[in-house]
């Protein structure tokens, strides 16, 4: 077939359809398609962004245009036209010769994605030179060029160093660096930025986008994120499903969707939760607790805070703050230097070990990832039944019984119980998480990062789920996060928390009205907005220049 792509257009897919084979246990191999018949055409220079829930056919689509197909995924049908030619027909030697070169590929995690027994410049010039395109001077001397324009520390020696010794939002930069050193005409950007703090990320979002308009590349930028994508994309591709949902400009999407689920996202971040006033008596009370690990510093440093009956304390910041081990130190994982912490008005003893079964029950706790917060090889009833037998001792038709009202609490059908954890979707499994906490019928759930997993659509509704819950319920949360837009979402009360200290602790609206300190503005302005230009506006009015990096 003649190539008929623009002159100005570098990517052209053509009515693609990518297919792949299941093989559930005791059922015969069929065959599912996961991308059908999309089409989009992409300049260059322009940035497309890929938009869609898990199991979108985003990261899917954007292998495509590699040539790739991972995990057993195969490309069925249409075409993939690359810089004037059909990359679909390529030998296996003209696929090599394309990625690296012409095509690169920047993934969520670069933590993973670097060898660390090699310094980081050998391995940013590493495909420039297998593909010959430069000496080694002069591919050095372009690494280092791309490290000033991605804003990196010591532009001239921060590749000596090996992935260790840099942040992680400083080895996600590396990696656009290393994607960028070849000079390609398309970059793959696949969730750059979704495993980063709040602050963090947006310094990689402003460095990429300027990364972007100094080389002129055409990029594709997967994300479940709208708000993200909207400040780098000049168009964006919404997906569900497979199936390309609408497509059009960034202001078009953002400011006037079409569609009912490009509406949804767009609206995602709609939850308003009126925050209650403290009561004078709460359930938990923690007092100047100084914690560390083994003989290390302290990781937690003169820390209090109040957390009262049926509400929300939110406890905010980046990697490193102290929130996780906050919530050790509550549940006892990690007794404290000094201080103390008083449950329902008396001492709670520091040590897991040595609590009575009672404390036990009265605080649980649900994790970040699901996926490895349950077993399994167990079912779903049996999940949520253990805390209801170990704690309360019910067994036969009552546990039966208590197990349904459970699944209907957390809106989630009857016979799910027979079901196993691989077989549901991670919003379901979060929602799974959320009713074994319940059953051991708490005062106290401690909720460690729960939505930050999980899709936008998805996460809005187990926030609104907890809200539910706890209307009904009367629980309270500790809700650990660096996601503002969740803490405005849920919070009654708000402590921020930066270097293991409190930068500033109150009620939500106290801790939401100005006058703000440094950090606490930092954080609050890092929130991506539904809004062009926003990134823009932030970076202009930054008042910490590479904090969280």
């Amino acid at each position: 077939m003649a190539n008929d792509l623009n002159d100005d257009s570098f990517l052209d897919i053509r009515n693609l359809q990518i297919g792949v084979t299941v093989r559930e246990p005791g059922e015969p191999p069929r065959d599912i398609e996961i991308v059908q018949g999309v089409s989009t055409v992409l300049g260059k220079g322009k940035v497309l962004g890929l938009i869609g829930e898990s199991g979108a056919g985003k990261s899917t689509i954007g292998l495509a245009s590699l040539g790739y197909g991972r995990g057993g995924v195969e490309i069925t049908g249409g075409e993939v036209w690359v810089n004037g030619r059909d990359i679909l027909e390529l030998s296996r030697g003209g696929l090599n010769t394309l990625r690296g070169r012409e095509v690169c590929y920047v993934s969520q995690s670069a933590a993973a994605g670097f060898n660390p027994a090699h310094r980081l410049i050998d391995q940013v010039i590493e495909a420039t030179l297998e593909h010959g395109l430069m000496t080694r001077a002069e591919a050095k001397a372009r690494a280092r060029e791309l490290f000033a324009a991605l804003s990196l520390p010591n532009p001239d020696t921060i590749g000596d160093r090996y992935p260790h010794q840099v942040s992680g939002g400083q080895l996600q930069r590396v990696m656009t660096a290393m994607a960028l050193c070849p000079k390609p005409d398309l970059i793959v950007f696949d969730e750059p930025t979704t495993a980063l703090d709040v602050t963090t990320q947006i310094d990689v979002l402003a460095a990429i986008k300027n990364a972007i308009r100094l080389t002129g590349v055409a990029a594709l930028y997967i994300t479940h994120d709208l708000a993200v994508v909207a400040q780098v994309a000049d168009e964006i591709m919404v997906l569900r499903g497979g199936e390309m949902v609408e497509h059009g400009t960034t202001q078009q999407i953002i400011e006037a969707p079409q569609e009912e689920y490009t509406k949804a996202l767009v609206s995602v971040r709609s939850i308003v939760h009126e925050g209650k006033q403290p009561g004078p008596d709460p359930i938990l009370r923690v007092e100047n607790i100084v914690a560390a690990y083994g003989n290390g510093p302290r990781i937690l440093d003169d820390v209090s805070v109040d957390l009262h009956a049926g509400q929300t304390l939110a406890v905010v910041g980046e990697s490193g703050s102290g929130k996780s081990t906050l919530a050790r130190v509550i549940t006892g994982l990690l007794p404290p230097r000094s201080g103390q912490i008083a449950f329902d008005g008396r001492p709670l003893t520091p040590a897991l070990r040595d609590r009575p079964a009672d404390d036990l029950r009265q605080i649980q706790m649900i994790y970040q990832m699901a996926d490895t917060a349950m077993n399994p090889r167990q079912t779903i009833g049996t999940i949520i039944g253990r805390p209801l037998q170990f704690y309360l001792g019910l067994s036969g038709k009552a546990l039966r019984a208590r197990i349904d009202e459970l699944l209907d609490l957390i809106e989630l059908p009857r016979d799910m119980a027979r079901r196993y954890p691989a077989e549901l979707s991670g919003g379901q499994k979060q929602r799974v998480c959320i009713a074994r906490a319940l059953a051991a019928e708490p005062k106290i759930i401690i909720c460690d990062e729960v939505t930050s997993a999980l899709d936008p659509l998805v996460a809005d509704g187990i926030l609104k789920l907890l809200l539910d819950l706890q209307a009904r319920e009367g629980v309270a949360y500790l809700f650990i996060t660096h996601d503002l837009a969740t803490v405005k979402a849920i919070a009654d009360s708000i402590a921020v928390m930066h270097l293991g200290k409190l930068a500033r602790y109150g009620t939500k609206a106290e801790v939401l009205s100005p006058p703000f300190d440094d950090y606490t503005d930092l954080l609050l302005s890092s929130v991506p907005e539904m809004k062009l230009g926003w990134l823009e506006e932030v970076m202009a009015h930054r008042k910490m220049e590479g904090a969280g990096n």
